[in-house]
């Protein structure tokens, strides 16, 4: 039933994203139609991770649908960077660690856990993770806010671009250590085939890689549209830029992995969940950011690794209740409650700032 929905929103959608466009539409009536096309899109870029999940196992699955889901993220920043926008590029990379460790994370642990009293998942993986989110959140972000404070402008970029490069490294070389060099120590029954044997993904490989980068590309023309709708709309219904990229372009932006975790709790494949909620995280904060960096030096307005302070507390707090939650290997419907609790706790604060 909700497939048959997103395929007839996309099949709508899509259309009136370029009339609407072309004819220039009002901006908020443009606004809720690029969501609910970059969504429903979104939706079709999930089912075909989901496929290739099955063939590639849990992890690889699981990164490839951070990867997807991140790329609409990256795509709209892209265009926001370009329009000088980098408070709301800066709040929805905010919103995108938020909206995963505490949003999606907390959506799938409640949702699995109605259906299993415990669902369980790689504790090797939740402690691996658990030193990247530290180190890429905590420490990566904190301290070029901290040495900020007694430099210039031109240090601070500076000093962003040193530290995006070395987590791009870093990540890259988290990679290769999880996928290659000690892939057996990381690998999980399902991973071995002991879990999902029987079962078949709904499109091909080759099927699934085709819908996701024409969904992908249709998902870059509705994005750079989406953009220029922001100031409109913020003045509209009083939403901040900061309120705008916390929460609406991160919603929207994490669309893809936000139903795909769900969906992956909901069949117990806590794995592939996790690894999406988290690895989404980690590339966010280790790839995305560093990487829109160093793109923003290409364009007229820079962006610094630069966070504001509620930002910055926000993002040490998830990554530490997460790890607290997660060290264990195992989840409940109250754990994710819990998480929950605080996404609708944080997004109030911003809402008011």
């Amino acid at each position: 039933m909700a497939n048959k929905i997103f395929m007839i929103l996309t099949f709508i959608g899509v259309p009136l994203s370029v009339i609407g466009t072309l004819m220039h539409w009002p901006s908020i009536m443009l606004f809720i139609v690029y969501c609910l096309t970059i969504i429903a899109l979104a939706s079709f870029m999930g089912r075909a991770t989901e496929s290739l999940a099955i063939v590639t196992g849990p992890r690889i699955g699981g990164l490839l649908n951070a990867t997807f889901g991140n790329a609409v993220e990256l795509i709209i920043s892209i265009f926001a960077l370009k329009a000088g926008l980098v408070g709301v590029v800066l709040a929805s990379l905010t919103g995108s660690v938020l909206g995963n460790l505490l949003l999606v994370a907390g959506l799938s642990f409640f949702v699995g856990g109605i259906k299993y009293k415990r669902q369980h998942f790689n504790v090797y993986d939740a402690r691996h993770n658990s030193a990247l989110l530290m180190f890429a959140v905590i420490v990566a972000f904190v301290i070029p806010e901290v040495f900020s404070m007694d430099m210039n402008d031109t240090a601070t970029l500076n000093l962003s671009v040193g530290v995006s490069i070395i987590l791009i490294a870093l990540y890259l070389a988290a990679l290769f250590f999880k996928l290659v060099t000690h892939r057996g120590v990381y690998q999980s029954n399902s991973e071995n085939g002991t879990a999902h044997h029987d079962e078949e993904p709904e499109w091909s490989k080759g099927k699934a890689i085709m819908i996701l980068l024409a969904a992908t590309v249709a998902v870059a023309y509705v994005a750079e549209n989406l953009v220029h709708t922001f100031e409109a709309v913020g003045e509209s219904f009083g939403w901040s830029e900061l309120f705008i990229g916390v929460i609406i372009v991160a919603i929207v932006g994490n669309a893809a992995e936000h139903a795909s975790a769900i969906i992956m709790a909901y069949k117990n494949k806590m794995d592939v969940a996790v690894e999406i909620a988290v690895g989404s995280t980690l590339q966010v904060a280790m790839f995305v950011a560093p990487l829109l960096v160093l793109v923003s030096l290409l364009f007229e307005t820079t962006m610094p690794l630069v966070f504001s302070m509620p930002e910055m507390i926000s993002m040490a707090v998830s990554v530490l209740l997460m790890i607290s939650i997660a060290n264990d290997g195992e989840t409940n419907w109250f754990e994710g409650l819990t998480l929950l609790g605080a996404y609708v706790i944080m997004g109030i604060g911003f809402y008011l700032l």
